[in-house]
């Protein structure tokens, strides 16, 4: 009886826990390329080509892909369907401002569901950009539980820090050419 009570306290104490962390998240990440913000954006305002940069496009080399609305810019649509590490999902452009911002609502279907705005920002500096990918949205229960153990801020920082590596090497080899 007195691991039970101390089991049921254990799960009370955890659930009380997890429910006081923050209710919203925002993860962001730069980075300085080497190419005016017209270039780096380009990369950002065609989601036919995020395959190149992105590390969500990785995740699985079977990843079903369909594009809805204008290719580029407000309204344009991307839908996925992938294997259990890419999950389903959908992107839609809200705002472009080409050369300055993107934001993107995502709503993630599989493996768990949830929106999320995604942004973009090119800020130039000097001859160079600045590029800033971020993510903000609401914590579910389920979320704060799982930050208790894992650091969802440093695994999706290393993700966006991955795709911006990738976006700057592109963006200045067009710059270049």
């Amino acid at each position: 009886m007195t691991i039970l009570l101390v089991i049921v306290a254990l799960v009370v104490v955890f659930a009380i826990v997890a429910a006081l962390q923050p209710s919203k998240f925002r993860i962001a990440r730069s980075i300085l390329v080497a190419a005016p913000p017209a270039v780096a954006f380009a990369q950002v305002d065609d989601f036919r080509i995020w395959p190149a940069w992105s590390p969500y496009e990785k995740l699985d080399p079977n990843l079903q892909r369909r594009y809805e609305g204008p290719a580029i810019g407000e309204g344009a649509i991307y839908d996925w369907t992938g294997n259990k590490d890419a999950g389903e999902g959908r992107a839609t452009v809200l705002e472009s401002r080409p050369g300055e911002r993107m934001r993107i609502q995502l709503a993630f279907r599989k493996p768990f569901q949830a929106t999320n705005i995604a942004e973009f920002a090119f800020k130039p500096v000097g001859d160079k950009t600045e590029v800033t990918w971020s993510m903000s949205g609401e914590k579910s229960f389920m979320f704060k539980a799982v930050g208790l153990f894992m650091n969802m801020e440093q695994v999706l920082g290393a993700q966006f820090e991955d795709g911006l590596r990738q976006l700057k090497s592109i963006a200045e080899g067009q710059a270049r050419a």
